[in-house]
């Protein structure tokens, strides 16, 4: 029998039994463990290709609390890609403006979108479970249209057995046991991940010294929709730091450090966190008004990840493969980034038309990625909870110079906010023949700009021949893939700005994740098929 771990917020893929719970096992060329941002984005992108994937779920649906709520402009980038992205901009709270306060006063604020002509915000706020519904239904309507997508709820994988070419699956159900077979099982199933304990696999890292509370608060409030983070705040019982957030629905987090040493049962007392809450916002209001505490939690820092993030064929992504404390929004929006660049190798491996060693290529990609955010997120911990007087003395230093001082403000570390990985000198990418601006650099996702009938990014779907200003190229075909061809003769001065630089034209070929392969001043089509050849780990 399979038992809840958890309370769900919404009810999303109920459990029903299937035929394929009798009789020999079914395989299937992808089964994802986990059903949450990271395994749903990856199960859409790859139904929405054409190739058929189940993910099993040890529930029926998004577990209650809002858990992951920041999520970033390359992110909502993917998730408009996979017809999920306007409802969560919607339903999200925009917000580009962030304050840094010391005590009573504010050290300085940021902006982390600036300019224009882009479809998406820096990020928004949007409670995970709300993530995860928009993915569901984005999957449903991938359903309707013949996406070969499959989820079954309440489906606990309880063992597996790894073959040099498929892996067996136990999995336990309401009408009890069955087994499956998958070519390739993509474990999404979190920072406890089970499939992980079943290999006996490692999950090594720094464990951080310090305790925060996060309540959710229900409640009307004049606070604008920015992320306002204090160090040293001047409200009673909150420690060294404490972060607001807005949600929707009238709903705000409000993070806590606690320390290290507390006794969790009572902090997690209703009294204890009202006394906290009331503190804070009476300090910032005057007063305390009417609020509900929607869902609390205490989590503990750490920054770890798998030594490999493949084990033959089967897959980690997410928070099973890696993960970072909260500050920084990086989790999440990394796990999403997983997702994306394994589906299109994925896809072109069960196809036939990359071999299997385009697979190698996830692993050390995606553990780039993960080593730069365990950096980013450890900087961000050891700056917010110094352990040693060296290190506070340092800390207070920059913030008493941030004050006064712009110089010193980028030392300044709250939680570095999640920003996509540059894959520089990585292999599958081809050198800068067009030495234009760094931020579309070969390994580089592309930045969005406007275009005549919207937005570039839209534009950019499979392999595609991007070309700027100059003539229009033809396709070019290498191993049955043939480009997309874009061609944008008169770009706007932000297209221009953002891809050209000082140049006249420029010509791109970007792969399916959206990220640049290479690009060079005008179009050679042996050049081109060349790097598509690389981008798809052919020789």
């Amino acid at each position: 029998m399979v038992a809840s771990r958890y309370e769900t917020a919404f009810k999303l893929y109920p459990y029903e039994k299937v035929e394929a719970q009798s009789g020999a096992p079914v395989r299937h060329p992808v089964v994802i463990v986990g059903g949450g941002p990271v395994g749903l984005a990856l199960a859409l992108d790859l139904g929405k290709k054409g190739t058929p994937v189940l993910v099993l779920d040890d529930h029926d649906g998004a577990g209650l609390g809002s858990k992951a709520i920041c999520f970033a402009k390359r992110t909502l980038d993917i998730a408009h890609r996979l017809g999920a992205g306007a409802p969560m901009v919607d339903k999200g709270v925009v917000w580009n403006v962030g304050r840094v306060f010391r005590g009573e006063g504010q050290l300085f604020g940021f902006d982390l979108q600036p300019e224009d002509g882009h479809r998406n915000p820096a990020f928004i706020n949007l409670q995970q479970p709300d993530f995860e519904r928009f993915l569901v239904d984005a999957i449903r309507a991938a359903q309707d249209a013949g996406a070969p997508i499959e989820i079954r709820g309440r489906n606990r994988v309880t063992a597996l057995q790894t073959h040099a070419a498929h892996v067996t699956v136990d999995v336990d159900t309401p009408d009890g046991p069955y087994q499956l077979e998958a070519d390739y099982l993509v474990a999404c199933d979190g920072a406890r991940s089970g499939l992980r304990d079943m290999m006996g696999l490692s999950f090594d890292g720094r464990v951080f010294e310090d305790n925060f509370l996060i309540a959710d608060v229900r409640m009307k409030a004049d606070f604008p929709t920015e992320r306002w983070f204090w160090f040293e705040p001047p409200f009673k019982g909150a420690g060294q730091s404490a972060l607001l957030h807005k949600q929707p629905d009238d709903i705000w987090r409000i993070d806590f450090q606690l320390g290290w040493d507390i006794d969790r049962a009572k902090e997690l007392d209703k009294e204890n966190i009202r006394a906290r809450v009331d503190a804070m916002l009476s300090s910032q209001t005057g007063t305390v008004p009417e609020y509900e505490l929607v869902w609390t939690s205490i989590y503990t820092f750490q920054c770890r990840r798998m030594k490999s993030f493949r084990h033959g064929p089967v897959f980690f992504a997410g928070d099973s493969a890696h993960q970072v404390s909260p500050f920084g929004a990086r989790g999440a929006n990394s796990g999403v980034q997983d997702a994306e660049n394994l589906a299109w190798k994925l896809d072109l491996v069960l196809k036939g038309i990359a071999d299997h060693q385009l697979l190698d290529t996830y692993a050390p990609e995606r553990e780039f990625g993960a080593d730069e955010n365990i950096l980013n997120s450890s900087r961000a911990t050891d700056f917010m909870t110094p352990k040693s007087k060296i290190s506070k003395a340092f800390r207070n230093a920059v913030l008493d110079l941030a004050g006064k001082h712009a110089f010193a403000r980028p030392f300044v570390n709250s939680g570095r906010l999640s920003v996509p990985c540059v894959y520089d000198d990585f292999p599958l990418f081809s050198t800068d023949a067009l030495e234009g601006p760094a931020m579309t650099r070969p390994g580089a996702p592309c930045v969005d700009a406007p275009v005549d009938d919207g937005y570039l990014l839209d534009h950019l779907r499979g392999f595609t021949v991007l070309a700027i200003g100059g003539n229009k190229p033809q396709p070019v075909t290498a191993h049955g893939i043939e480009t997309r061809v874009v061609h944008i003769s008169a770009p706007s001065a932000l297209l221009a700005q953002r891809y050209l630089g000082g140049q006249d034209a420029g010509v791109y070929l970007i792969r399916p994740d959206q990220h640049v392969v290479g690009r060079w001043r005008e179009f050679d089509a042996q050049t081109v098929q060349d790097a598509l050849t690389t981008s798809i780990a052919k020789d």
